[in-house]
């Protein structure tokens, strides 16, 4: 820690800049080893504190000939004079210089500030350095740069100028106070960087830019305008002489403030410190209008020892603005984005991304990758606020298109809205197209399904197949996949049925649902369809194969059970009969209104005396079906079922007398039916005589006015044919009759 003479000074003027608590700690680590130094040093800040007799003798531990090197002079007082100048308060001091606020009485009246170096402080170096400032404040004329009045020297010798009174407020201060968006310290910001700017182009290194080196002041319009001061460490790029003195840099002695200073002057040495060191302040004073914090704390850089110092401002990254931001507490955040009118989100929104690169750009610890110049980052924050691309990342493809959208918002939105309304109209013209077109072919649609039908109807097969061919190509050019309807197979299919025969129309709808999709819409009715065709045509088996799927498929359709039951009793699937009458019982409510659903529910679990079912609710629907039943038709016709119902439960009586109601009945199978449920009621009372007339008559009207299987078609009424049948069998095999009843049993219609 030895050196030059003057170093006792250098600590002196370092350790006025830090808190009084801290300067103790600061001078044990800058002094270590050297007891002497250290004395020295705290004699001086001692005299400091008490300047009306500093040095009027000696301070203690301090030889007489140190104290006239620092000269014997007081400190001016208010209400003193320096040459023309009266000084009014004293508004500032730094290291080596007091400033004064001063009224200046010839050859103009105005307030003015006025610096003058500090008693004892008058060394060759601190002079050297305060005639540096005087003269590179002179060279300067820019509005954002404290313009110089005059300068001179005490009755003491000790030099002094006068500037202009700058009544103003730290930048950081004024912008946090009122609460000045981020975009306008940006505008800000570009007025100190102009300034900085013109103190280079002067040949100018401010090197110590802080925020109480720029002062804001308002001006009669409202309008906030930034002053550069303090060019007290200021070195001249040029060969430009600022001073006659000698100005030298010790070895050892850093230069600025640490939280502002560039890695290269943390390098201890002055040698090839350029404009870019001042690049790297502006950096840091960015960096603290937007997030209030330095890059590296303040605090944190004093309570560290120098070499500490200098590693951390030469080799550590500092984070990001926006990361700094999100990183801090919710409280802290909150009042952050309060000082820039903003909610926390916004805020992070506005600083993550091109500011960041602004920022870290003029941040970078290679100088040679900074700006090269004020005008440069002042250049880049000017792109940024008009939306334009910036020098400081790397652009892509999408940056510059979202750039360019930035920059042109009004045509941009224009032209959004105009492919917007055109998106819409060409949406609503396709869509009226396609309803013309669904229109068109639902139209082509009908008229096929009724041509069809016309066709069918006159007996010309082969244009109702052709024209119901091409109904079928309609549908499925609307709906893919999609398969004919019920109605528009019906006519060809009974046109196929009487002019080419059941096994046309069987390879005609087996072609249709063999290569459909059992999810398909149509394809129930079409199954529906062929397990109809079947049963009217007597092919039991492969009906039953088919209601049998559609009972699969959707278990909770009561028709497909009525569809089912008699054709498992035709194939004498008793089992399976059984099974199906108690899910009948199971899965359907007794519980219902409708004559007819309650006649099938009923008859369906009567047709064999081995169904297995309770009685007491089948008995109950037969009961609804002739009371409900009774205003449909002009004939009895549920009759028959009630019948059933009395003879099942062994109420032969009440049995014959419904049987009797039921045979008058003019369908020759609801006559069969009731005939042969009358000649069982009568053997069971004994009316054995009465019995085999009744018999004789069923077995007549099922051979004379029944269709045998072989005939072309059973009609819609093939249940009823089978339960006929079905009944007549049993009567006959209770009354013992020899003859067999006719076409009972088909094994090769099956």
């Amino acid at each position: 820690m030895h050196g030059n003479g003057s170093r006792d000074v250098e600590l002196f003027t370092e350790a006025l800049e830090l808190p009084t608590g801290e300067r103790a700690s600061f001078l044990a680590r800058a002094c270590a080893g050297d007891e002497d130094l250290r004395l020295k040093v705290e004699a001086l800040l001692k005299a400091n504190d008490r300047p009306w007799d500093f040095l009027e003798q000696p301070p203690a531990g301090v030889p007489p000939e140190d104290c006239r090197k620092y000269g014997t002079s007081r400190m001016a007082e208010p209400g003193e004079r320096i040459g023309r100048y009266k000084l009014l308060q004293q508004i500032g001091e730094g290291g080596w210089g007091v400033v004064f606020m001063a009224e200046q009485e010839e050859p103009v009246r105005r307030r003015v500030a006025l610096k003058v170096v500090k008693p004892g402080m008058d060394t060759k170096s601190v002079i050297a350095r305060f005639e540096a400032e005087r003269q590179a404040l002179a060279l300067m004329d820019h509005p954002n740069i404290a313009r110089v009045f005059d300068a001179g020297a005490t009755e003491n010798g000790r030099p002094y100028f006068v500037m202009e009174l700058i009544r103003g407020v730290k930048i950081t201060d004024y912008c946090d106070q009122q609460s000045v968006p981020t975009a306008e310290r940006l505008e800000l910001f570009i007025q100190v960087c102009d300034a900085v700017q013109h103190a280079h182009q002067k040949g100018i290194i401010h090197r110590d830019i802080k925020p109480a080196n720029i002062l804001v002041t308002t001006l009669a319009n409202g309008k906030p305008l930034p002053k550069v001061i303090d060019f007290g460490i200021a070195k001249a790029t040029t060969g430009l002489r600022l001073t006659d003195k000698t100005l030298f840099t010790a070895f050892e002695m850093l230069i600025g403030t640490p939280a502002y200073m560039s890695p290269e002057q943390a390098e201890l040495t002055s040698v090839d410190v350029d404009t870019r060191t001042d690049i790297y302040s502006l950096g840091v004073l960015l960096y603290e209008l937007l997030t209030s914090t330095t890059p590296f704390d303040a605090h944190e850089l004093l309570k560290a020892g120098l070499d500490e110092v200098r590693r951390v401002i030469r080799t550590e990254e500092p984070a990001r603005p926006s990361t700094r931001l999100s990183g801090m507490m919710a409280a802290n955040l909150t009042t952050v984005s309060q000082q820039r009118q903003a909610d926390p989100p916004k805020l992070l929104r506005d600083v993550r991304g091109d500011v960041d690169w602004i920022v870290m750009k003029a941040l970078d610890k290679d100088r040679g990758r900074r700006y090269p110049t004020a005008n440069a980052l002042a250049l880049d924050i000017r792109r940024y606020l008009a939306g334009e691309i910036i020098l400081a990342r790397p652009p892509s493809s999408l940056y510059r298109l979202r750039k360019l959208c930035q920059r042109n918002k009004l045509l941009v939105g224009g032209l959004a809205i105009f492919f917007l309304l055109l998106v819409v109209l060409l949406g609503f013209l396709s869509l009226l197209l396609v309803r013309e077109k669904k229109l068109r072919e639902q139209s082509d649609l009908l008229a096929a399904d009724t041509l069809t039908d016309a066709y069918a109807r006159d007996g010309k097969l082969e244009q109702a197949e052709t024209i119901c061919l091409r109904g079928l190509e309609i549908r499925r050019k609307m709906t893919p996949g999609a398969l004919p309807t019920r109605q528009s197979l019906e006519a060809i299919i009974s046109v196929l049925l009487t002019e080419r025969g059941f096994d046309q129309a069987e390879v005609f709808l087996d072609n249709i649902l063999t290569s459909a999709d059992t999810k398909q819409e149509g394809y129930i009715d079409l199954l529906d369809l062929r397990a109809e065709v079947f049963a009217r045509f007597g092919r039991w088996t492969k009906a039953q194969g088919d209601a049998q799927r559609l009972h699969d498929l959707q278990p909770e359709e009561f028709g497909y059970y009525h569809l089912l039951a008699p054709l498992m009793v035709e194939n004498n699937d008793l089992e399976g009969y059984q099974r199906l009458c108690q899910e009948i019982a199971a899965r359907f409510s007794s519980q219902t209104s409708d004559p007819i659903r309650a006649d099938q529910m009923a008859k369906d679990r009567l047709i064999l005396p081995s169904s297995g079912v309770d009685l007491n609710p089948v008995a109950a629907l037969a009961e609804v079906a002739v009371d409900k039943g009774k205003f449909l038709p002009p004939y009895p016709y549920f009759q028959c079922c009630k019948a059933l119902a009395e003879y099942r439960q062994g109420h032969f009586a009440e049995a014959v007398k419904w049987a009797q109601q039921a045979a008058i009945n003019p369908f020759p199978f609801s006559q069969a039916e009731a005939c042969a449920i009358l000649a069982m009621g009568q053997y069971k009372l004994n009316q054995v005589a009465e019995a085999h007339i009744t018999l004789a008559k069923c077995e007549q009207i099922i051979e004379t006015r029944f269709p045998v299987v072989r005939h072309p078609e059973l009609g819609g009424d093939w249940r009823d044919w089978i339960i006929a049948h079905t009944l007549l069998t049993e009567a006959q095999n209770l009354l013992g009759s020899r003859s067999p009843a006719p076409e009972m049993s088909h094994p090769t219609a099956k």
